[in-house]
């Protein structure tokens, strides 16, 4: 039966948030937090004082004049800062919400202290170990109360503009029926507004054959098809899409996630009567009058990819550092063993189907696939003869560690592919699209467990490694496929 409902007058938001919003209040959390840990550790060098050295309050002039306060107030600081970082609390900041921001704040503030007073405190000389105690806590609600009170201004303000507004989220609705009408109605409807500005709908057929809602032609234009949901989440910079498809529809419904979640780092949502057939993690949000299950595409914790990233750094670094000579003389005896580049640079796609030049040690001899792209295979007379040893111990891969620090890889993540045979593969297992969600990596799961793909079948083979690694993606797992990368390269099982 047709819905009966009128559709609202909606206020359109004054301004979207752009990447200069959102990096302005970025800034702004960065410079509360850097001015309250600074604060934050004057009070309590202050208190340090008076309670060790016995100053009186009315000599200040004893604190200032200290170096140790000057270098905590400059260490100290910064310290906090790359915890909140690592923490993830400069990300996504206009979407804040002050009761996950009053536990991140309280999580952070614990860490800080706990090291600060094993880094600090315990070198105080003291009459009683009370002192300890009451130092610690005097720190720990110092630093908390300040942070998250001028943390909990900054994100009440910027809630008051989203509900007011004056800044809207846009918005992609996919679904061109009744569903996605009455989705929309009941977002619109809501007595708190939370943001989303759409900024159009797309139907899962062709326009000249799809089913189109003329109610929902009303109030919002009809952008195109699923084919062409890439381009329009991209030219019109769209942060969430929301999937309200019918039930006769249901059956495409995995092909529509895949799709939208290989794009970008999207918040993607659905209507509730689709759940069984989610692909991911899924949270259910209350979202007034429309509740939508959130598909979660992070795959793990905001402090994992800071320390994934932080590890890749690391590692990338040293090996560089570690590994000049091999550079040097891998490159020489390529130049000497075979005419052409000491280097061989493609094009493979990474992560969010981004394009992205990827660097190696040359294995092949020079035209290699003058006939069109190949895979290579055990015996394959395009391969030099050094060219196998290097395979055999992944030293034509050791040029990638610059991809790793500009990155555009990771240490760990499925392998990149080229856009050839990813449409290949793709024909034959759509869910390969999911690896697109992920950096591509020196090494992955699919590369220790099974190694290189000599052709498509093997490549649709190897894909269930890497979707394991998705499902159990940790830095605990990189570290433990990193050690069987070792232990590979030592042994020459490389192909």
């Amino acid at each position: 039966m047709d819905l009966l409902i009128t559709p609202p007058t909606i206020q359109q938001p004054h301004h979207l948030p752009s990447l200069v919003t959102e990096r302005k209040l970025k800034y702004r959390y960065l410079i509360g937090d850097l001015l309250t840990a600074m604060i934050a550790w004057s009070l309590f060098f202050y208190f340090r004082k008076s309670g060790v050295d016995r100053i009186p309050m009315n000599q200040w002039s004893q604190l200032v004049t200290d170096a140790n306060y000057w270098l905590g107030l400059i260490l100290v600081p910064a310290g906090w800062l790359a915890l909140y970082a690592i923490q993830g609390s400069y990300r996504k900041t206009l979407r804040k919400s002050r009761l996950k921001e009053l536990g991140d704040t309280a999580v952070a503030s614990l860490i800080g202290v706990t090291v600060l007073f094993f880094a600090i405190m315990l070198d105080d000389e003291i009459r009683s170990y009370k002192y300890y105690y009451i130092s610690f806590l005097f720190l720990l609600v110092v630093h908390f109360l300040l942070t998250y009170g001028v943390r909990l201004i900054q994100t009440t303000h910027t809630v008051k503009q989203v509900h007011s507004r004056k800044i809207g989220f846009p918005t992609l609705l996919i679904g061109s029926g009744p569903n996605a009408y009455k989705t929309y109605i009941d977002l619109e409807n809501q007595e708190v507004y939370t943001g989303n500005l759409f900024v159009g709908f797309l139907s899962l057929q062709p326009a000249d054959t799809a089913a189109v809602d003329t109610r929902l032609q009303g109030v919002m234009p009809h952008l195109g098809s699923l084919s062409q949901c890439r381009s329009i989440i991209e030219d019109n910079r769209i942060q969430e899409v929301i999937i309200a498809i019918e039930d006769n529809e249901k059956e495409s419904i995995r092909d529509v996630i895949l799709t939208v979640n290989s794009i970008n780092d999207l918040i993607l949502r659905i209507t509730p009567d689709t759940r069984d057939l989610l692909v991911g993690h899924v949270k259910v949000d209350n979202v007034f009058h429309s509740p939508l299950i959130t598909i979660n595409n992070r795959l793990m914790s905001e402090w994992q990819y800071s320390l994934k990233r932080i590890m890749d750094v690391a590692i990338a670094s040293v090996s560089m550092l570690l590994l000049s000579p091999v550079y040097l003389v891998t490159a020489i005896i390529v130049k000497a063993t075979s005419p052409g580049p000491v280097f061989y640079t493609q094009e493979r796609i990474g992560q969010y189907g981004r394009p992205f030049r990827m660097h190696k040690f040359r294995s092949m001899y020079i035209d290699a696939e003058s006939a069109g792209p190949a895979l290579s295979s055990d015996n394959d007379p395009r391969i030099t003869p050094f060219g196998r040893f290097m395979r055999r111990v992944r030293l034509d891969e050791i040029p990638q560690f610059y991809n790793v620090l500009r990155g555009t890889m990771t240490m760990v993540g499925p392998r990149p592919e080229r856009q050839y045979y990813i449409d290949l593969i793709v024909q034959r297992a759509p869910e390969y699209m999911l690896l697109q969600r992920l950096k591509p990596g020196i090494t992955s799961w699919g590369q220790v467990r099974y190694g290189y793909a000599s052709n498509v079948d093997e490549m649709v083979e190897r894909l269930q490694y890497d979707l394991l690694y998705i499902e159990n993606m940790s830095i605990a797992t990189d570290i433990k496929i990193l050690l069987y990368t070792v232990k590979i390269i030592l042994q020459g099982r490389g192909k």
